[in-house]
């Protein structure tokens, strides 16, 4: 006889978060709270299948707490894929902290949980949803936005490098790219890269000389934004990767945006960052957006 929960719809509610267990999965909602973790409330909720969760662990916390936490297989979440292990543990949204004093009632969803895991190693396929989109988010040097199909990276003119200038401003479809490369914003020298699908097209070697990443700073790109929009990113290049390339018609630019941008190419120019023929070739692009 399989092995079930004892009723569907029960609820476990921790701190930050409350878990609810249904038959083939764990619902988890996020509070909302000046003390709930940021990527928590830009989460929502998550639905998380019992077939992308490999291990279940309860460990005591810390201040009179226990720690029930669920680990999910290689591959099954672009969330926690994108993180590769990245995430401080405190914003693992997988941890459901609660009073020691209910510990053993932790101790009895973590066995009934153990016994409807019946899949482990890397998952063929992503098993949780991504993030919703659209998204978007404010890096140093630019910003991004994705529509599901594409990439947009609209450089900033006080931020960018004088190569993402020289570059322009870039879109990629996701039948272009093979993943993402996300470095958290907490440590030094965060940043978002989209990897080619092309191995020939290479990439430089640092990211803000790179028209194919991002970079964060104090402020740019936290990680309630950047993660999200990373792991969106992913399950798009997985899941339409193998699908051809369909060529993405450039948008009409705002003639004002164009103007400045043609300015602040000026002052690249007059510095000596860009030369002549660089400038000429380059002003011609953006008139021709026009």
């Amino acid at each position: 006889m399989p092995h079930t929960m004892s009723r569907m719809g029960d609820v476990l509610a921790g701190f930050h978060a409350v878990w609810e267990f249904e038959s083939d999965s764990v619902l988890i909602r996020y509070e909302r709270g000046i003390r709930t973790p940021k990527l928590f409330q830009a989460l929502g909720e998550r639905r998380i299948p019992f077939s992308a969760v490999e291990e279940v662990t309860l460990a005591p916390g810390r201040r009179g707490t226990v720690v029930l936490r669920l680990r999910t297989r290689p591959g099954a979440d672009p969330l926690m894929d994108a993180a590769d292990g990245q995430l401080k543990e405190g914003s693992d949204p997988y941890r459901l902290v609660l009073p020691a004093e209910r510990e053993t009632l932790a101790e009895y969803y973590a066995d009934e949980l153990k016994g409807l895991l019946t899949e482990s190693g890397p998952a063929e396929r992503h098993l949780v949803a991504a993030p919703e989109v659209p998204l978007q988010f404010k890096a140093y040097d630019g910003k991004a936005s994705f529509d599901g199909t594409s990439v947009q990276f609209r450089w900033s003119w006080t931020g960018a490098s004088s190569a993402k200038w020289k570059a322009g401003d870039q879109s990629f479809a996701v039948t272009e790219l093979s993943g993402v490369e996300w470095r958290s914003p907490e440590v030094f020298e965060g940043h978002l890269r989209l990897l080619p699908r092309d191995p020939a097209s290479g990439r430089a070697a640092q990211p803000d000389q790179d028209p194919a990443a991002v970079v964060f700073g104090l402020g740019y790109g936290p990680v309630h934004e950047s993660l999200p929009f990373a792991a969106a990113v992913l399950a798009a290049v997985r899941s339409r990767g193998a699908a051809a390339a369909v060529p993405v018609a450039p948008a009409r630019r705002d003639p004002a945006d164009i103007a400045e941008r043609i300015r602040h190419l000026g002052e690249l120019h007059q510095a000596g960052l860009v030369t002549d023929e660089e400038f000429t070739s380059k002003k011609a692009e953006l008139l021709a957006e026009l």
